[in-house]
């Protein structure tokens, strides 16, 4: 065999290999295009309350169909879906049974996570979310294209939005609050501001591990009309609720909470708020974002899919610690310390410059 021979069969060999590895890219690509359907039935799994009648054991498709008023045969496809990520489990004798994995899609447990998947699985989350490349050629929003209005406007016009939204926050919130407010060395007294603080479930824990403090739930009238905080017999007479807009003013205090708050809005928005936040500080106060830190790396992190959602419906985004200090400076404001919890979310702590 010649040299030119034995070159051109390694030209073969080469381009063989290569074929094979475009083969396998092009199947993982389209194995990954499917994946938006596993949201979709997980969130037909959260409406019709599956979860709920298999609490007590495993069950056929057929008596669940039943029992949840759905089709028996397509019931059981999206159990079969659900399966292959371990939400539930089929047995040899096809019945399905919920995983510990999937024991939140439960609406009776504590922490449940039915809402919150209801709420991120909207149409008006879901929507925007396919409308990303308007985001890339355009670069605005996906959702006032779609709604005709921005988000926040359309949930004060739209009330089954709304109250899908702050019931769905709330599940989505309530499994980090006691993290949070554990992993933070709150000062001994002093009166603690919630700022959009929805239904108080952030302030009700930071209130029950420092017996010391005071509290206030700032936030929409018609939100606050549905805190959790006036059930709670331990905090009497330590919170007050206060209506206002928080890009007109905020209420004094020794330490204010942003909670999921900055993500919503662009950078000039959030110094605005920031600059209220500095003004009503009192002496020696803090101010403390809760929100994902963007990491550094290729690696997964929950932050980065919820930034293409702000990207797709608000004007915000996740930021990196670099993005905060800048913010924070910005409003006459420095970073001092970004404290991890063991939550998606962290502590990122601004202090008077």
């Amino acid at each position: 065999m010649s040299h030119d021979d034995g070159r051109a069969i390694g030209e073969q060999a080469g381009a063989g290999e290569q074929e094979e590895a475009l083969r396998s890219s092009a199947a993982f690509l389209v194995d990954e295009a499917l994946g938006f359907l596993f949201p979709a039935a997980l969130r037909a799994a959260a409406e019709v309350g599956v979860a709920d009648h298999l609490a007590t054991g495993p069950a056929l498709p057929a008596d669940l169909a039943a029992a949840t008023g759905t089709d028996a045969r397509n019931l059981h496809r999206v159990l079969r879906l659900l399966a292959t990520r371990g939400i539930v489990a089929e047995d040899e004798q096809g019945r399905f049974a919920l995983t510990g994995a999937g024991q939140a899609l439960r609406s009776d447990v504590p922490h449940s996570a039915r809402t919150a998947i209801r709420m991120l699985t909207d149409r008006t989350m879901w929507g925007p979310a396919g409308e990303l490349t308007h985001c890339l050629t355009e670069g605005s929003t996906a959702f006032e294209k779609l709604f005709g209005m921005p988000f926040f406007d359309h949930f004060a016009k739209d009330e089954r939005t709304a109250a899908v939204f702050h019931v769905g926050m709330a599940a989505m919130s309530d499994p980090e609050n006691a993290p949070i407010a554990a992993a933070y060395d709150f000062p001994a007294s002093g009166t603690v501001v919630d700022i959009g603080g929805g239904h108080g479930g952030l302030l009700l824990e930071v209130l029950r591990r420092n017996p010391g403090l005071e509290g206030v739930l700032y936030d929409r009238s018609h939100v606050l009309a549905g805190n959790r905080l006036d059930s709670h017999g331990e905090i009497a007479g330590r919170w007050t609720p206060q209506d206002g807009d928080f890009f007109s003013s905020v209420p004094s205090g020794d330490v204010h909470l942003l909670k999921r708050i900055t993500h919503d809005w662009d950078d000039d928005s959030c110094v605005t708020l920031l600059g209220h936040c500095r003004s009503a500080l009192r002496p020696g106060g803090r101010i403390l974002v809760l929100d994902a830190v963007v990491p550094p790396g290729n690696g997964p992190h929950q932050s980065k899919a919820l930034d293409l959602m702000m990207m797709a419906s608000l004007t915000g985004r996740e930021r990196t610690e670099a993005d905060f200090a800048e913010l924070f400076g910005r409003a006459g404001l420095r970073l001092s310390r970004v404290i991890p919890t063991s939550t998606v979310l962290s502590v990122v702590e601004g202090v008077v410059a």
